[in-house]
């Protein structure tokens, strides 16, 4: 089969295009055949070695898979050949998905939404289950709270805003005033131009100073130090941003406010909880580029790049199945 594989840490041009065994499953496994995967600011963690102590090389890489079984191992209960499925590979545990076969857990995995495409499917199972576990299980978002959502046209951000919205709660987010009506057509009640305006004063101003109840970080920086400063008493912050920079808290204290550092688990049950939405209409992920399995260096440099012109997520079409026509590259 063919895979990109990440042969040392570095730049895009670390991946190499290699043909490569195709997996085995074993007890419990599916071997399935990769119609479409996605681009993750974490795959270009991994690639420049942020988790090298994590990470064995040469390896295969990639957090996202929507595709088709084509062979089960023994003791396989809950799925077929030529069932349509979705799933995270197990995060620093094993081969990742930028390659035309996978192999995975059946527990880890479900059924692909069928008003889904495979590019759109393989662009919303790591982002989806992170903003569920950010959302529902972390922060513990509730119908008729507010939340502030940092990069709301992002590849995360534009998902946490209709997870929230499905909630029930008023939805604030910072895009650039470029955006503004992606961010409106996704849910967004306020949306705030973070080039043209201070947020913090933009909440206060909207809440007229009560501040909001959850605040999501996608950004890093200073977020965590001025959060504080938009929250509501008892307030819950979540960030998925490593934290690259020391942090003062001592305004948290004040607001008796909570912080929840999430790093998304695999199961079934998010992205049963997912399908839920995706089939009430409530969810669907905006894929802004797509490129092959051949031009995945070129997708990481895109996605690394401060000013890629992208709104949502990059898809990679692997499989034939995969819909090459939902988004231009």
């Amino acid at each position: 089969m063919k895979a990109q594989l990440l042969s040392s840490f570095g730049g895009p041009e670390s991946f190499e295009l290699r043909d490569v065994p195709k997996p085995v499953p074993q007890a419990g496994q599916v071997l399935v055949r990769v119609q479409a995967t996605s681009i993750n600011p974490l795959d270009y963690q991994v690639r420049r070695g942020d988790y090298a102590d994590l990470v064995p090389l040469p390896g295969i890489t990639g957090h996202d898979v929507s595709g088709v079984v084509e062979e089960v191992g023994p003791g396989v209960t809950a799925f077929a050949p030529g069932d349509e499925v979705w799933y995270t590979p197990q995060i620093f545990d094993g081969p990742g998905s930028y390659a035309e076969y996978h192999v995975a857990f059946e527990n880890i995995v479900g059924r692909k939404p069928a008003s889904l495409t495979h590019l759109e499917a393989a662009s919303l199972t790591l982002v989806g289950g992170t903003a569920w576990e950010a959302l529902a299980v972390r922060a513990q978002l509730k119908a008729g709270e507010s939340i502030l959502i940092h990069g709301g046209a992002g590849g995360v951000g534009h998902v946490v805003i209709q997870v929230a919205k499905a909630i029930g709660a008023r939805v604030f987010t910072t895009v650039k005033e470029e955006n503004f009506e992606f961010a409106r057509s996704l849910g967004a009640d306020v949306v705030i131009d973070y080039t043209k305006e201070d947020y913090v004063e933009a909440v206060g101003r909207e809440t007229g100073g009560h501040g909001v109840d959850v605040v999501f970080d996608t950004i890093g920086g200073d977020t965590l130090t001025r959060s504080p400063d938009v929250l509501a008493q008892l307030g819950r912050v979540v960030s998925i941003v490593d934290i690259a920079q020391p942090q003062n808290l001592i305004q948290a204290w004040g607001k008796n406010a909570s912080y929840h550092f999430v790093f998304t688990r695999q199961n079934r049950g998010k992205l049963d909880e997912l399908s839920a939405l995706i089939e009430r209409g409530q969810l669907k992920p905006h894929v802004g580029a797509v490129y092959s399995l051949a031009d995945i260096p070129l997708a990481h440099a895109r996605l690394e790049s401060r000013d890629n012109g992208l709104r949502g997520k990059i898809a990679i079409a692997v499989g034939p199945l995969a819909d090459r026509t939902s988004a231009q590259v």
